[in-house]
């Protein structure tokens, strides 16, 4: 960002948007340009450097999707948000696909206006040094690098993104460092397993109440949405969903408002969308389980976290960073065939896996040596009650080992009676590390039922 007084530049052909969008910004304390069609925009980005673009979609020279790709193709250090008639999802989602940094609706709030305007002056200049100490992404393999290119590009908007991958790969510490690496990097995140969460608890959850909207509502309660406010919702398991949810939740992501269960009125929130799943959300969509017009919405940018066994190049180097995280807890080495044998390994949990099974190891090993044998690796055998395709083994293979893990866990709290300490050293893990499974696997400890 500049550090003179903020340029903007306002494209529209309608004298009074123009009037408006210039009047509000200026009591901001920003400097303001006109450009009353796409023509004159594009000569004005050429020649002169702003901080921020706003542009109408609809002109009589062009449309505001002109402007965007013309910034994107150009290199401009411009992010640039359109304004879309109400209601025009496609308008919105097409122009955050072409690289937006945002879209507000007619007719315009100025309290949104101003958000937006704010989110996008607050963009750091340098991913870099933005994510220094922070959050970071292990392995160098052209997989993995080619999802750090695009959290950086990403970073820049407030499109949603929709992060698939298997379970463990990392998906939930993509979206921090999406997070951390854009504008609203010191706002609220908040992270939501939407599979732990009751049906009938999940619009309470979500947009809050107030007090006597229920038997229990003994006081007003912010929803995920106020408590995200400002900053960046995270929809774990978004799969999980049920569909009366799903058309509630569409409607609150279009609007940009919120009905706490029991009032008469709405509140606006600003509230960036990631999602997450690790199922195949458009499998989701054609089997009638997940609603086309909410995957639309979520799906604007995709990002695909690789498998582990996809880059086993990277395997040792991130065993050893992950060691040498641990090194608290002990002093311990790999072994060079510890190491061969991690990198042949297909490592079905990912990430998450690997770190478990460098737990276990630390506290196994002798000497401070990792051999094989504390590794513990023993690939998963397909029983012959389950189908094979292809003589592969079970498919889908992530909902056969979310399966094969909840008979673990729930095996093992039936023989410690429900003592998730006493559980999770059976199962050699730590106790943080089998509660995150159990919220993700919706056991409880009563009787181990979803």
């Amino acid at each position: 960002m500049s550090t003179a007084i903020p340029r903007i530049l306002i494209v529209d052909d309608e004298p009074d948007i123009l009037e408006l969008l210039e009047l509000a910004l200026t009591r901001m304390g920003l400097e303001v340009e006109r450009a009353n069609g796409v023509g004159q925009a594009l000569r004005r980005l050429d020649t002169r450097k702003f901080d921020l673009c706003l542009t109408d979609m609809r002109m009589p020279d062009g449309d505001g999707l002109e402007v965007v790709r013309h910034i994107a193709e150009h290199n401009l250090d411009v992010p640039v948000a359109v304004i879309t008639a109400h209601g025009n999802l496609e308008n919105a989602v097409a122009a955050l696909k072409a690289g937006a940094f945002d879209y507000l609706s007619k007719p315009l709030a100025l309290d949104q206006l101003r958000a937006l305007v704010n989110s996008a002056l607050s963009l750091p200049g340098s991913y870099d040094k933005a994510s220094k100490g922070g959050v970071s992404l292990l392995g160098n393999s052209p997989a993995m690098q080619q999802v750090r290119d695009l959290v950086e590009r990403v970073a820049r908007s407030q499109a949603p993104v929709h992060i698939s991958g298997e379970s463990g790969s990392g998906k939930e510490l993509a979206a921090r460092l999406i997070v951390d690496k854009s504008a609203r990097r010191g706002q609220p995140f908040v992270p939501v397993n939407c599979g732990a969460i009751p049906e009938n608890l999940m619009e309470s959850e979500f947009f809050g109440y107030r007090k006597g909207a229920f038997t229990g509502a003994d006081k007003d309660k912010e929803g995920f949405f106020q408590a995200a406010n400002q900053g960046t919702l995270l929809l774990d398991e978004v799969a999980d969903l049920p569909l009366a949810m799903q058309v509630k939740l569409l409607r609150v992501i279009q609007e940009k408002k919120v009905r706490r269960v029991g009032a008469t009125e709405e509140e606006a929130v600003d509230v960036r969308i990631l999602s997450a799943t690790h199922h195949d959300l458009a499998r989701r969509v054609q089997e009638g389980k997940f609603r086309q017009d909410l995957y639309y919405r979520l799906d604007v940018i995709a990002l695909h976290m690789p498998a582990l066994r996809e880059m086993r190049e990277d395997v040792p180097e991130i065993a050893r960073q992950i060691l040498e995280r641990l090194r608290g807890q002990a002093k311990a080495e790999f072994s060079d065939a510890a190491l061969k044998a991690l990198a042949g390994y297909d490592f079905p949990g990912n990430v998450r896996e690997l770190e478990n099974i460098i737990e276990r190891a630390v506290a196994l090993c002798s000497d401070g040596i990792i051999t094989p044998e504390d590794l513990q690796l023993a690939p998963i055998e397909p029983t012959s009650s389950e189908p094979r395709a292809g003589g592969a083994g079970k498919y889908p293979l992530t909902d056969y080992l979310d399966r094969v893990e909840r008979e673990v866990i729930v095996e093992a709290l039936r023989q410690t009676h429900f003592n998730r300490t006493a559980a999770a050293k059976i199962l050699g893990v730590t106790f943080r590390a089998l509660r995150y499974r159990m919220d993700r696997l919706s056991i409880t400890d009563k009787d181990g039922s979803a």
